[in-house]
């Protein structure tokens, strides 16, 4: 590609942490260890709901595949930020930047989806619990999750349509750990004020509702077990707090670095750490050990394996 406003860039230099020597090893220890944990308890989750007969439930399910996604969500930008952290020349491919994109967006938007369904399953599970096996019946679970990973499809692929035609050239650092669209269009060689408003209004409007979304859902369940049945509160309480951990941590630095205005917090790197290493490694800890089931089964297959070796 050439323009006459310069060269084409080919690839873009990635300044994510800057300082000594020993401080980039310290962060590479650091995230090395985070990414081999997330790897390990998400895998430990789909393995432990997978093999156990006593976890093929609706909430057990969805969990399943939260771990997949998140996992997906840490491996896409963490492995090439920890391998930059002892790398001279800190650069990722125009191609390679597009593709870290790509997946990136897949997989948010796809989890953001699949928060929602969670917080479905978890109202009817405390207010209808009844009706719990014939609502959230197999079809309904099955269609929830081809449908996030639909509209994960959909929202990755409206953000690219923006930067296929872009013309890279002259500037090409980005001030992160990875490629993002917010710091990917200011680099272009054109006025991006009317892309930068698009990506205001698909990431960070889609994030804003789903938070709204998912705390006025919790509130109608503690709401309707208050009235109902004040003893189950307690219970109640202890269930959503978990769910309203992850989905703090999980749109709250989104809804900063995509619907804030352009420059004011695109480029802090700490929200961008926390959405796509620390969230998905914190996510296996706030479900498990806070659900005695699960740790159950988590022994029980443990047990086994030992046994079988």
């Amino acid at each position: 590609m050439d323009y006459e406003n310069g060269s084409s860039v080919t690839e873009f230099i990635l300044v994510g942490f800057s300082g000594d020597s020993q401080l980039q090893i310290f962060f590479f220890v650091i995230f090395f260890l985070i990414y081999d944990a997330t790897v390990v308890g998400n895998i430990l989750i789909i393995a432990t709901v997978t093999a156990n007969s006593t976890l093929h439930s609706p909430m057990y399910f969805l969990l399943g595949n939260l771990s997949f996604l998140d996992m997906c969500l840490s491996t896409v930008t963490t492995p090439k930020m920890i391998r930059d952290l002892l790398a001279e020349h800190k650069s990722i491919s125009l191609w390679g930047c597009t593709v870290q994109m790509f997946f990136m967006h897949l997989f948010g938007g796809a989890e953001a989806t699949l928060l929602i369904v969670m917080a479905f399953d978890r109202y009817v599970a405390i207010c209808k619990p009844l009706h719990y096996r014939t609502i959230m019946s197999h079809r309904l679970l099955h269609v929830s999750v081809l449908l996030s990973w639909t509209i994960g499809f959909i929202h990755t692929m409206s953000q690219m349509v923006l930067i296929v035609n872009l013309p890279f050239c002259g500037h090409n650092i980005v001030n992160n750990i990875f490629c993002d669209l917010p710091l990917v269009i200011k680099l272009a060689c054109i006025e991006t004020n009317t892309l930068e408003l698009f990506v205001i209004a698909d990431s960070g409007l889609l994030s804003f509702i789903c938070f709204i979304l998912l705390l006025l859902s919790y509130i109608v369940i503690l709401v309707t077990v208050k009235h109902k049945s004040p003893g189950r509160l307690s219970k109640a309480l202890s269930t959503l707090s978990a769910h309203i951990m992850v989905v703090t941590l999980f749109f709250g630095p989104c809804i900063f670095i995509y619907a804030w205005p352009f420059g004011s917090f695109a480029s802090n790197k700490v929200l961008a750490v926390f959405y796509t290493v620390i969230t998905p490694v914190l996510n296996p800890v706030i479900y498990t050990l806070r659900n005695q089931e699960m740790k159950k089964a988590m022994k029980k297959l443990w047990i086994q394996q030992v046994s079988f070796m």
